[in-house]
């Protein structure tokens, strides 16, 4: 039995519904049972990012499917569910509401608790379900479309943001770069393919402000700025180039941080939580700053690095284990919410 628990089994539904990805998972102590992923990237790829409204009718339409697959997956019925949980932000307002409407339904009519879980606490669990022998104290790079910052984990449910960005997240400046380069979305993994056939050859600014905190904005425009310039002079420029030239920059920093910050406190741990921690090169410049001072990186399977119900379920676990308080039935979901005050 993982160490996390010492009380008697517990099974969670847990439901994500905070962006493009309608999700349901079944996880027991920490070990996922079963789980469903219903994406919409074909749909807002159309578009070129993610429209809320479409994202919400979709939510609407599979949310039942994805639950009852998870189920089938894990041969399980509502007898075998202890608790459910579910993703009440933040995220996109009328994506959320859709998970929570139905988690609340759904726990009232089993008779069940109900736990409300913040998204990017899930992203940091998520390596929990990899890696159990992960326990605090640790350094959390946590980056996503939404987020960038980076954090002392002290226990399982008490977070030190020590930096986070002044503007723009790194997944934000990664999605905006990759429209920049007529990359389909998402841009992420688009932009990581493309730097894959370049050189890191272009000078970019580095995204790091006072202390450690980060600021994406004056990157993201000098390469908005490298490739208007080029087009409107008629000069060419090879777009693989700007790629890797702004992809290390971007991770460069992040890196930096995560590994000052560990050996400043004296920690010898940091785990990535958030959908850019599946950034391969990311993962590389990490662990290559990281081995020499003896710290170890601790990375989740990509497919928990992007949103999935799993990982709600395992932060909704933490929570129960940690004698966290059931959600009322007045929950109501959050577009925004704070990690923790700014120390």
């Amino acid at each position: 039995m993982n160490s996390l628990w010492d009380k008697e089994s517990l099974t969670v539904l847990s439901i994500e519904s905070s962006c493009d990805e309608t999700a349901c998972a079944i996880v027991r102590d920490g070990v996922v049972l079963g789980e469903c992923i219903s994406s919409q990237v074909p749909i807002h790829r159309l578009f070129g990012g993610v429209v809320p409204e479409i994202a919400s009718r979709n939510h609407a339409v599979n949310i039942n499917t994805v639950v009852a697959d998870a189920l089938s997956q894990a041969n399980v019925t509502e007898e075998d569910i202890d608790l459910v949980a579910v993703t009440y932000g933040a995220g996109l307002i009328g994506a959320l509401l859709t998970g929570v409407s139905y988690a609340k339904g759904l726990a009232y009519a089993w008779g069940k608790p109900l736990m409300a879980v913040n998204h990017i606490r899930g992203h940091i669990a998520a390596n929990y379900l990899a890696h159990p022998d992960l326990k605090p104290p640790y350094v959390a790079l946590i980056v996503s479309g939404g987020h960038t910052a980076v954090a002392v984990v002290k226990d399982y449910t008490t977070l030190e943001v020590v930096g986070q960005t002044a503007d723009d997240a790194v997944g934000e400046a990664f999605d905006k770069v990759a429209r920049v380069l007529s990359l389909p979305y998402p841009g992420g993994p688009e932009i990581e393919k493309l730097a894959r056939e370049g050189k890191a050859n272009i000078p970019m600014p580095r995204a790091k402000m006072e202390g450690y905190d980060f600021s994406y904005s004056g990157l993201k425009t000098a390469v908005i700025n490298y490739v208007h310039t080029h087009e409107q002079k008629g000069e060419p420029y090879v777009p693989a180039d700007v790629a890797a030239s702004f992809q290390d920059a971007a991770v460069g920093v992040l890196a930096d941080h995560a590994v000052e910050l560990a050996m400043e406190r004296g920690i010898d741990k940091i785990a990535i939580a958030g959908g850019v921690g599946a950034n391969g090169r990311l993962r590389e410049v990490l662990n290559n700053k990281a081995y020499p001072h003896g710290i170890k990186t601790y990375f989740p399977p990509k497919r928990y690095c992007t949103d999935n119900a799993s990982m709600i379920g395992m932060e909704a676990l933490v929570q129960v284990r940690a004698g966290a308080p059931f959600a009322p039935d007045t929950l109501d979901a959050r577009a925004t919410i704070p990690l923790v005050e700014r120390k």
